[in-house]
């Protein structure tokens, strides 16, 4: 029995998620950047970090060739690389010592 794939519905909604999933590593990375020697072994993080977005682009970009395989009637480019705005927001942890709730990526609270 030969598997389907996903519905485009799932390949819209997976290509969301992944596209804020590689904002987020891309930010954090950054922050580490800043914060410690580009080389040496205090730079291994940032460098791990590059391994892991490496590696969810690659796998963009075979799940881009999926969908266009699976539904080629409705599938776009941004199905895998979306808008900013159709682009998951992450919900991350405050910082320490601020309110102990949690803070949506990139978004300020009033």
């Amino acid at each position: 029995m030969t598997k389907r794939g996903l519905p485009h519905s799932e390949h819209l909604r997976l290509g969301q998620v992944l596209s804020g999933v590689r904002n987020q590593l891309v930010h954090e990375q950054t922050g580490l950047m800043n914060a410690y020697p580009r080389t040496g072994p205090r730079a291994l993080p940032a460098e791990q970090l590059q391994v892991a977005i490496d590696a969810l682009d690659e796998t963009r970009m075979a799940l881009e060739k999926a969908v266009f395989d699976e539904h080629p009637e409705v599938a776009e480019t941004h199905d895998y690389y979306p808008y900013e705005e159709h682009r998951a927001e992450l919900v991350v942890p405050g910082k320490p010592g601020s309110r102990p709730s949690r803070v949506r990526f990139g978004r300020q609270e009033p």
